[in-house]
């Protein structure tokens, strides 16, 4: 069993100006740095109360992993681990299209996605996936102890561990991941379960 708490990467410009991003590598904005620093802070003084250190692991997008080196830092962990398979879904050509516009064409049940648009179930496969090889690379570099994982990845991606978790009834409608929120989750052989999410409204 593996602890494992999931933090959206902090704020782009891109984020600001409510645009899909995707795969396309937009970096941090200084809110999304002083985000990240927040964050940082109170993952710091929970994780010194246990008295561990965790593992930090990314996403290789530099939003992502931009926000993971802020933490790590912060907990005096060694340098984060890049797990590709953490990215962002893939919005193909919608990158870079606002949120209101996406959602106007694509967004809807019924509606066509965008070319080369990464289907949700695919992404949700990845993400578990990801989450499952995470908790045994940890638990191989720490046996016996049982250190904790703190991963740096995407609000879709996020948002769709969470469906997974909670048998698709949360986040709730209205809901969206918010930029620097932590997700906390066990991840188990056969199971993740959710423990807690944080979303602001959409």
């Amino acid at each position: 069993m593996t602890a494992l708490t999931l933090i959206r990467h902090g704020e782009t410009d891109w984020n600001l100006e409510r645009r899909i991003q995707g795969s396309t590598d937009i970096p941090l904005n200084d809110t999304g740095r002083a985000q990240a620093r927040a964050t940082a802070d109170e993952l710091a003084a929970e994780f010194d109360r246990r008295g561990v250190t965790p593992i930090v692991v990314s996403s290789d997008l530099q939003r992502a992993h931009e926000t993971a080196r802020i933490i790590a830092a912060v907990l005096d962990a060694e340098a984060p681990v890049l797990y590709p398979e953490l990215r962002e879904r893939r919005y193909g050509a919608a990158e870079g299209m606002l949120v209101s516009e996406y959602r106007a064409h694509h967004g809807a049940p019924g509606q066509s996605p965008a070319d080369d648009e990464e289907d949700r179930e695919l992404l949700r496969a990845r993400g578990v996936d990801a989450l499952r090889r995470i908790a045994r690379d940890a638990r191989r570099i720490t046996a016996p102890a049982d250190v904790p994982v703190v991963a740096v990845s995407h609000g879709g991606l996020i948002g769709e561990l969470i469906r997974h978790a909670s048998g698709d009834t949360l986040p709730l409608a209205g809901e969206r991941i918010g930029n620097a929120s932590a997700h906390r989750f066990v991840v188990e052989r056969d199971s993740l379960r959710l423990l807690s999410y944080s979303a602001i409204a959409a």
